[in-house]
């Protein structure tokens, strides 16, 4: 006899549809509040969530080409050029000459951009943080599952390359 749990049975057609249909409206709901914690510090200084998304991906992708922040965002160069325009104008962002490459341009936060970065950070930290306290392991493992498999397969990449850099900035 095997001390393992029987795995449940298949969820059927009707069940995930209407597990579907929870999920929505759920993530309807936790995104308005995940992202509101943000757009309060981002209205001080008069930037929205394209900037926030430009400012965490330059921020955690230290380097990042134009190139590579536009495949990232799935954005327009036109929508690109504004926000990060913004960016730079604020003082959040620099950006430099790629040293093998003089016609790319590798983006970096600056030290106000790091700053606001980390206080954007820290605010959606803790609202996870509260969240995953009253979680189980196994809920949470099925959370990253869940979040993993609606991404594409580039983007599953892309976070599990993100992991591996921040793991060896953690050892």
């Amino acid at each position: 006899m095997s001390d393992s749990p029987t795995p449940a049975p298949p969820l059927s057609p009707a069940a995930l549809d209407t597990a579907a249909r929870e999920a929505i409206e759920l993530m309807f709901f936790a995104y308005r509040d995940f992202t509101d914690v943000a757009d309060r510090i981002l209205e001080e200084h008069d930037l929205g969530r394209a900037h926030h998304r430009a400012l965490y991906f330059i921020g955690t992708n230290g380097g990042i080409t134009v190139g590579h922040l536009l495949e990232t965002l799935k954005i327009t160069k036109q929508s690109l050029a504004r926000v990060l325009r913004r960016l730079i104008d604020n003082g959040l962002v620099d950006q430099k000459v790629g040293s093998s490459d003089r016609r790319q341009r590798l983006l970096l936060v600056s030290k106000e951009g790091e700053a606001l970065l980390e206080e954007l950070i820290d605010a959606q930290r803790a609202l996870l943080v509260r969240a995953f306290e009253g979680a189980d392991p196994d809920s949470l493992s099925g959370f990253r599952g869940v979040m993993l498999s609606i991404m594409t397969e580039e983007d599953r990449q892309r976070f599990q390359a993100t992991l591996s850099a921040l793991a060896s900035r953690a050892a």
